[in-house]
């Protein structure tokens, strides 16, 4: 992979509007024709693994920014926690069965869930 062809990646998280990145560097593993392939340098393939991740992240930061305000149905799977039918976590500000499903407001997100009551 080319410099050029990993910034197109990074655009590909705009414009297809990714949420959520799993992020990690390839393994060649032996006897597999990607093994036979010409390598990245480890420490450039480990660069690129964190500024993907970095452009996750922001774009992990702008979605929860952008469903603050909103009402969203979540399946509750445990005491206190949930996710929206786009599978994003949340933590409920109220006692709640496992196994319902509520129509709740997003009130805030804590960086890492958003916050709904």
């Amino acid at each position: 992979e080319t410099e050029e062809m990993f910034a197109r990646s990074l655009d590909l998280v705009d414009e297809c509007g990714l949420t959520q990145l799993h992020v990690f560097p390839f393994s060649p593993r032996p006897g597999t024709p990607a093994a036979r392939m010409p390598q990245v340098p480890r420490p450039v393939v480990k660069e690129r693994a964190r500024r993907l991740r970095e452009k996750g992240d922001a774009a992990f930061r702008r979605h929860l920014d952008a469903e603050v305000g909103q009402r969203r149905s979540i399946l509750v799977e445990s005491d206190g926690a949930g996710r929206t039918e786009h599978f994003t976590p949340v933590k409920i500000g109220r006692p709640m069965e496992p196994g319902a499903i509520a129509t709740l407001a997003v009130t805030g997100h804590d960086g890492e869930r958003l916050l709904a009551a």
